[in-house]
């Protein structure tokens, strides 16, 4: 069976994902904008998608999935989209 997620927690700087198989991820926020520039109150509202084959951030809309964490891939959002997102945030506040 694929690991599936766990648990999700942060430090200052990473994310930290926990595996049924024993594992845990580190990887580092800058490879996630939207969590990157998140407060640590929409960091910890996260949810797990089917049986924690992917992890959303509905206050953030952002979805990564287990097996993107494993390849080692960072988002794919474009820079553009990101500045887009940073400045409705920043207009919402």
């Amino acid at each position: 069976a694929d690991p599936q997620v766990i648990e999700v927690s942060f430090t200052s700087d990473k994310l930290i994902v926990e595996l049924t198989d024993g594992r845990s991820l580190l990887v580092p926020l800058s490879w996630y904008p939207r969590l990157f520039h998140a407060t640590p109150a929409e960091r910890e509202n996260w949810q797990l998608l089917g049986d924690g084959y992917a992890i959303e951030w509905p206050d953030l809309d952002e979805h990564i999935g287990i097996e993107g964490l494993l390849a080692g891939r960072r988002s794919g959002e474009s820079e553009r989209s990101i500045q887009r997102w940073l400045q409705n945030r920043s207009t919402a506040s």
